[in-house]
Parts: C-alpha cells; structure tokens; sequence
C-alpha cells in the first residue's frame, strides 16, 4: 500500500497516457474492447490512491471510489448504454470523482514544502485531470443539447466523446485549430471557462512550483 501511495501521481499520469494514447499502440478492436476499460479501471484507482492521502472525508470518498469502481465494472461486462439512468449515474459519478482527484492533486501541489520529482508528476497530472473535468463539462453541454458544437464526428457516442475530449484539450492547451466550434451561447462561455482554467493552471499552480524549486535550489 505504502508503494502504491508513494508512487500515485507517476500511476495516475501513465494510467491516463495509456487510456487516452494507447490506440495509437494496440489494435484497435483489443484496445476498445479490452485496454481502454481496463486502463481506466487502472486510472481510477490511481486517483483514489490521491484522495486517499486526504484526511477529511476519507470514508465517504472511498465509497465515492467504490461505487465508482462498481458502475465502471458493470459497464465493462454489461454496458450502460442502454440504460438511461444508469449511464446518467455513471457519467456523474466519474465526474465527480475526477472532480475530487483534480482539487485533491492541486490541494498537494500547492501546499508542498519541498519539490520533488513526485510533485513534479503530481503537477503533470493536476493538468491532465483538469482537462477531464473541462471534457465532462463539454460533454455534458452537447448531451444535454445536441449541435452546441459543430465539427464533432457524430458517427456514434464514442466518436463524439473522443472529439469532445480532443476539444477539452486543445481548448485546454490554447491551441484552438478551429476545426471544432462552439456553437451556443453557453458552449462558448464553457470554452471560455476551460481556457482560463488552463492559463491559470499554468500561471498559478506551474508557477508557485517553479518558485519552490527556485528556493529550494538557492538554500
């Protein structure tokens, strides 16, 4: 327990690069058959190994973690889909969860005394758990309205999920290629939102580690 814990942002960020990465690896039936589900299992419960450090609370964001776990369990062998209220508590439940792994992983960033290469991870991962959060946010604006983006591949649910978390990232990142366009007031104002939580991700949080450092280095 005591390794997975000091190891838990270095689990989380490569468990995220294999779920979101690993199709450009592996076959591409295995991969959403099989490694996609079971990388997310794995990222899932990084982040519980992230909130677990956190006092306040612990028995309810284990259950959080549990239930979480059992709803992605469930999908895996039975799927949700075609269960509106059960792909409606899933979807909540990893957001929320992401929700806590992100203020939980920001909360440790910024509150350690000595920079190390764990924080340094903790920090790489607070980035890639925040764009998370921005692709549930979109998702859930395009799900609850249909066409508040243009561009998307709406071939099927997973296409369109994937091109919402490319725009979660790219919008993230400040790249913007234009090729996917909020089309609706409050889609733009949520592309607004995740913009500025990059920049101020990067500013902020990036910018009080590297400060740290900076004195850590100079003593």
């Amino acid at each position: 327990m005591d390794v997975i814990l000091k190891y838990r942002f270095e689990a989380f960020l490569i468990s995220f690069c294999l779920l979101v990465f690993g199709s450009l690896f592996f076959p591409h039936q295995i991969f959403e058959s099989i490694l996609e589900p079971l990388f997310l299992i794995l990222n899932i419960s990084a982040g519980f190994a992230i909130i677990y450090q956190l006092n306040e609370f612990r028995i309810l964001y284990t259950s959080l973690f549990i239930i979480t776990l059992a709803f992605k369990l469930f999908d895996w062998f039975f799927g949700v889909e075609h269960y509106t209220y059960l792909s409606v508590i899933h979807f909540s439940l990893l957001s929320i969860f992401y929700l806590v792994v992100t203020w939980a992983i920001i909360r440790e960033v910024w509150h350690t005394q000595e920079v190390t290469r764990n924080v340094i991870f903790g920090v790489m991962g607070g980035f890639t758990a925040l764009g998370l959060i921005s692709f549930f946010m979109l998702l859930s604006i395009e799900s609850a309205e249909p066409g508040s983006f243009s561009g998307l591949d709406t071939s099927n649910e997973t296409n369109q999920a994937q091109s919402l978390l490319y725009m979660a990232y790219i919008t993230l990142m400040s790249i913007g290629y234009g090729d996917i366009v909020p089309t609706t007031h409050i889609a733009q104002k949520a592309t607004i939102l995740v913009g500025l939580l990059g920049q101020f991700y990067l500013v902020i949080i990036t910018g009080v580690v590297v400060g740290k450092y900076i004195n850590q280095q100079n003593k």
